[in-house]
């Protein structure tokens, strides 16, 4: 007789399945206990490998914290390799050391702070050289000129128009012309020798003479070494005046426009402040400063004060008489009458 081939039951099926699939050692557990063993391993070592992550971490930054300690906190030698005595060497040696290292600090915080000499520019000149009677600020950056930047060019420092003859204008004698700037020194200088050929700035200042204040780079002018009643400054930005606001001119920040004329009328501005031989700036500067322009006021105050100049040569014309009165009468730009 032929045997007739029987084939594997359901059960057969499924229980082949289970096996393979518990043969599969790659293959999770099945088992919700061993599930929750497995993460409990994961988590395990997950801490533990952050916990040996932070305590090299520790460990680097008590080595540091510890050279630091040292460098900045032993004692100072002299040429023979002989401590120096200093104002903490009675102390206890850990507190010397930590004293020192405060004492370190402080300076390098200071040399970020404050600017880095007590007199930023020297004594004024005697004679027989000429000591121009009033010094002149100026801030570089949006001011004399302006940063652009293009795909074809990259960056580049645009001139303001009229730049070549306001220094002109105000050039010594009439004025000590100083650039004082937050820029950094590495580029004010290139820009400003190819803005200034002929050498009418006479000083240039920049980052390291800024006293930091509050995130911003202020102009302490007490360092300056001169007459405050004979400084004008001229800049767009009062945070960086705030330590002498009464001596800032300030204009509108200038984006680049080439049909800009400000420096014109700056110029004709400072040269009759100068031809009026004013004792104290400020007290014209404190007037200009009520205006967003003062430029502008000043040209709107010299074109009411030369109509007034025609209407008087009229009135004198058609009555001699009152000559007496005319002569008496003095013009000036600087305020209105």
């Amino acid at each position: 007789m032929c045997a007739v081939p029987q084939w594997p039951s359901a059960k057969d099926v499924a229980s082949s399945a289970d096996g393979k699939k518990s043969s599969n050692p790659l293959a999770p557990p099945s088992n919700p206990e061993d599930e929750d063993r497995e993460e409990q391993k994961r988590r395990d070592a997950s801490w533990k490998a952050m916990k040996y992550s932070l305590i090299a971490f520790g460990a680097t930054f008590g080595m540091i914290g510890s050279y630091m300690v040292y460098e900045l906190g032993k004692p100072k030698r002299d040429e023979n390799g002989h401590i120096i005595e200093d104002e903490f060497s009675q102390m206890p040696l850990i507190q010397q050391f930590f004293s020192r290292m405060w004492k370190e600090m402080d300076y390098y915080k200071r040399m970020i702070r404050e600017p880095s000499r007590e007199k930023l520019l020297p004594d004024p000149l005697t004679y027989p050289y000429i000591q121009p009677p009033y010094t002149l600020v100026l801030e570089m950056t949006d001011v004399l000129v302006h940063p652009d930047w293009t795909y074809k060019t990259g960056w580049r420092f645009k001139k303001r128009p009229g730049v070549d003859h306001f220094l002109e204008q105000v050039a010594p004698p009439l004025f000590e012309v100083v650039v004082f700037t937050a820029e950094q020194g590495m580029t004010v200088f290139p820009i400003l020798d190819a803005l200034d050929p002929n050498g009418y700035i006479m000083y240039r200042l920049v980052r390291d003479a800024t006293h930091f204040v509050d995130g911003h780079h202020v102009k302490d002018l007490d360092c300056l070494n001169r007459d405050l009643s004979k400084v004008i400054v001229i800049d767009w930005n009062s945070e960086s005046l705030k330590f002498h606001p009464r001596n800032m001119l300030r204009l509108p920040r200038w984006k680049g426009n080439d049909d800009d004329q400000t420096l014109v009328d700056l110029g004709t501005f400072l040269r009759t402040i100068a031809a009026e031989k004013v004792e104290d700036v400020r007290d014209v500067l404190d007037y200009y400063q009520q205006f967003s322009n003062p430029v502008e006021a000043f040209r709107e105050n010299q074109r009411k004060l030369l109509d007034k100049m025609e209407a008087k040569e009229k009135e004198l014309k058609e009555n001699p008489q009152t000559g007496t009165l005319a002569s008496r009468w003095t013009p000036s730009f600087l305020k209105p009458r």
